[in-house]
């Protein structure tokens, strides 16, 4: 008897942007231009991860700028909702998430956004900014959430948006 559970037919996919205080090279980033290869290597080794957006060649995004200038990005999917809160929230990560103001602007509007993405799909920068917009103009909902507000993945019943 077969007993491995079947694999989710949606993955969470995830998108922050953060206005940058000062820029990479400013020594006033250097504690987390410093600990960016560790908490890739971190994310990419964790339960649940599933593919993160970075620059052809390089080991992240910092350079790919979508957003604007002073905006960097985190873009991932994750297998679910779980996976991203424990790695964000019950690892090293945490200490960074908490020094954020360190090197980044408050933002006023929303800057996290999570939607559902079939299995095997790979998000696009377009539809995370649609996504964002979504959230910033409708509040969480299905198509568009954050962490406080998550919403379960679509069953096969439900429509994607």
């Amino acid at each position: 008897m077969n007993t491995s559970a079947p694999a989710p037919a949606h993955h969470l996919a995830q998108l922050n942007i953060a206005t940058l205080r000062a820029p990479l090279d400013d020594p006033s980033m250097k504690d987390f231009t410093d600990a960016l290869d560790p908490i890739n290597a971190l994310a990419d080794a964790s339960p649940g991860f599933v593919w993160r957006f970075i620059e052809d060649g390089e080991k992240d995004a910092t350079n790919l700028r979508p957003f604007g200038e002073d905006l960097l990005l985190n873009f991932s999917v994750w297998e679910g909702v779980d996976a991203l809160w424990n790695f964000a929230y019950r690892t090293e990560h945490l200490d960074f998430l908490r020094r954020r103001r360190e090197w980044f602007e408050h933002m006023r509007e929303a800057y996290m956004v999570l939607w559902w993405i079939p299995s095997g799909t790979i998000p696009t920068v377009e539809e995370a900014k649609r996504r964002l917009d979504l959230l910033r103009a409708n509040g969480p909902t299905p198509e568009a959430f954050d962490l406080r507000t998550p919403f379960p993945a679509p069953t096969h019943h439900d429509q994607h948006a």
